[in-house]
């Protein structure tokens, strides 16, 4: 009972700060919003891991990298794209 109980603490915590909505898939590129929360560093990770490549870049430059990692402030609800380079 109690693993249930963290597991299901766990999945709304990460649902609550790093919530993805896919809402277009279409030429290497994948649009989406974030939840509150949620930075950069996820949503680089996001990118990679949906188009399959460490190559992509966001059309409007929300994140990018800087010595250290990804880094930028993405707005909650926002829908942000990012496409295969």
């Amino acid at each position: 009972m109690n693993t249930l109980l963290y597991n299901l603490l766990m999945l709304g915590t990460l649902l609550s700060t790093a919530m993805a909505s896919l809402y277009c898939t279409h030429n290497n590129c994948i649009t989406f919003s974030v939840g509150s929360g949620t930075g950069c560093q996820w949503m680089c990770n996001y990118c990679s891991e949906q188009l399959q490549t460490p190559n992509y870049y966001f059309t409007d430059g929300v994140c990018h990298y800087e010595s250290g990692g990804c880094v930028g402030n993405p707005i909650s609800e926002h829908q942000y794209t990012c496409c295969s380079a």
